[in-house]
């Protein structure tokens, strides 16, 4: 008889986890996950607390979208239920995170006991994740529970959605059963399919005066930057990215144009994009955000999509064909004797000299001055609202340097999933952006930053409430009330504040922060509670023109 020692369920899992990429999960302690935590210390793979479960998924999120994958563990019912929106937010966009629920131990749950943190059958959690992830699994039976972690992780990482993975707390270290590894079918392209649409592409690329590239968010998820950096240079083309795409390609490269976002665009960026005849749209998808709240202008008899797996060139639709496999064949079947290089595209905008005396601080000019200091080894991660916005007319240096929950748009996500963010990536700074309502749902988050000794820089966008808000229906539900935030290092341990009403008192502030590298710093920028920013503008300008046509 056999005596060899397996692993126990949560080694195993912990062990899984850190093969694929998962060094820090981010969660809350609790009694029904304590016993994997314990377990946790003494592996690989590092805890990191968090002040709130919402918070821990956040940075799991932020992690997740620089590494390939992000993890927390929380307890059942009042930890689990708490990252719901989180979640969601993942799955919406599209971020692999692993949910560890612990849960009540299968012998506990005999009998239908009323224990504490439930809420109804012990099956209801499940059921509720279930409907925002792509894969969930309670590991209550040790002889399938190694196959169904395997079968979690891979979910998520082919899908590029959360998973949940139940554990009750009695079988944490309960041996599990090794099984024969699974052949996972790898999505493969239709190569007839394929021949087709790159040879009808090639076609219009021929024909076409003012051809341009629209990059979409899929890039960023599938890790394709590289290759269309590769595409753009190959052709010389130019590239506009949608709002969810943003820093899908390098934006100080010559070849990018700006944000594309309907009537939230630049003038320049809308008239370039509307006029071209030829739209080469790569893991584009057409959400209300990216439309610039559908007022993007957009012929799709002159467009060619290239995303969720198959490709639609006008009216002709190539299904079968993963987005990976088109941008690889359609680089490879460009003549490169006849490019002539990347050229810049748009003229820079002329800048007046910043900071002007005892002038008020606005958003167009702190995101201007905002460009001048952004860095090669920064990483912008903003908020939603007026910052997000005023965002478009950030360029930042590199691939992928930009995180925002710009589709799902959740209040909240920006200082946590920094967090996940810098834990990821410790060869770079973090540059948050978050207007003073987001900052009060989860900005306790800035004190983990503190006490890992993270310097993060936050600038508030200060404007007394929800201004977003206030441009669809003002009232005084908007407001909300003014915190201290200069002061929280009071509060948060080692955090250096800073006031900000002009332009002098932000460029003294700004340059503080930025030689501030042993600790977090926090900017509280007043802003008029009427500015907004040059996108909100341009889309308030365009919404009004059309009432009075339509009027």
């Amino acid at each position: 008889m056999s005596t060899a020692k397996f692993d126990t369920i949560g080694q195993y899992l912990l062990k899984r986890l850190y093969q694929a990429g998962v060094k820090d999960i981010f969660g809350v302690p609790g009694d029904y996950v304590l016993g994997f935590y314990d377990l946790m210390i003494k592996s690989q793979v590092r805890h990191i607390g968090t002040t709130r479960e919402d918070s821990a998924a956040f940075a799991a999120d932020g992690y997740a979208r620089c590494v390939g994958m992000g993890a927390l563990a929380v307890t059942y019912g009042v930890g689990a239920l708490n990252t719901v929106n989180a979640i969601a937010g993942a799955y919406a966009e599209s971020s692999p995170v692993v949910l560890i629920s612990g849960a009540p131990g299968v012998s506990e749950q005999k009998d239908d006991p009323l224990i504490h943190h439930r809420f109804g059958p012990f099956t209801f959690q499940r059921e509720i994740f279930e409907r925002i992830s792509c894969a969930s699994v309670v590991l209550n039976d040790p002889v399938i529970a190694f196959r169904q972690i395997d079968h979690a992780i891979e979910a998520a990482r082919r899908f590029c959605k959360p998973v949940y993975i139940e554990l009750p707390r009695d079988l944490v270290m309960a041996e599990g059963y090794p099984m024969p590894t699974e052949t996972v079918e790898i999505f493969t392209s239709d190569q007839a399919a394929l021949s087709e649409a790159i040879a009808e592409t090639m076609m219009l690329l021929s024909k076409a005066v003012s051809p341009m590239i629209v990059a979409g968010v899929e890039l960023h998820r599938r890790g394709l930057q590289g290759a269309l950096a590769n595409f753009v240079e190959r052709t010389g083309l130019p590239v506009v990215a949608t709002l969810t795409g943003k820093s899908v390609m390098s934006e100080r490269h010559p070849a990018y144009l700006g944000i594309y976002e309907g009537a939230m665009s630049s003038e320049a960026v809308r008239d370039r994009v509307e006029k071209s005849d030829l739209l080469l749209m790569l893991g584009v998808t057409l959400n209300e955000i990216d439309t610039g709240i559908y007022t993007a202008k957009l012929n799709s008899h002159s467009t060619i999509r290239a995303a969720l797996n198959e490709v639609v060139i006008s009216a002709h639709r190539y299904p079968g064909i993963a987005l990976e496999d088109f941008l690889g064949a359609l680089a490879g079947s460009v003549d490169t004797s006849s490019v002539e290089g990347v050229v810049p595209s748009l003229e820079p905008p002329v800048s007046i000299a910043f900071p002007e005396p005892d002038r008020p601080i606005t958003t167009a000019r702190l995101v201007e001055r905002l460009n001048s200091a952004l860095s090669n080894d920064m990483i912008v991660v903003c908020d939603v609202g007026d910052c997000l916005f005023a965002a478009i007319d950030l360029r930042v240096h590199e691939q992928s340097e930009f995180l925002a929950s710009a589709f799902y748009t959740t209040m909240g996500f920006a200082v946590p999933a920094a967090l996940g963010a810098q834990i990821a990536r410790l060869d770079r700074r973090a540059l948050i952006l978050v207007g003073d309502g987001a900052f009060q749902m989860t900005g306790t988050e800035l004190s983990t930053h503190a006490r890992l000794g993270l310097n993060p820089i936050v600038v508030v966008f200060n404007n007394g409430g929800y201004s977003t808000e206030r441009c669809i229906l003002e009232g005084p539900f908007n407001d909300i009330n003014p915190w201290r935030f200069d002061r929280l290092g009071e509060l948060f341990g080692p955090l250096a504040g800073y006031e900000a009403a002009t332009e002098a008192e932000f460029e003294e502030a700004l340059l503080n922060a930025l030689d501030n590298h042993g600790m977090p710093s926090i900017i509280n920028v007043h802003l008029a509670a009427d500015d907004s920013s040059e996108a909100m503008k341009r889309l308030a300008e365009h919404l009004q023109s059309k009432i009075k046509r339509d009027a």
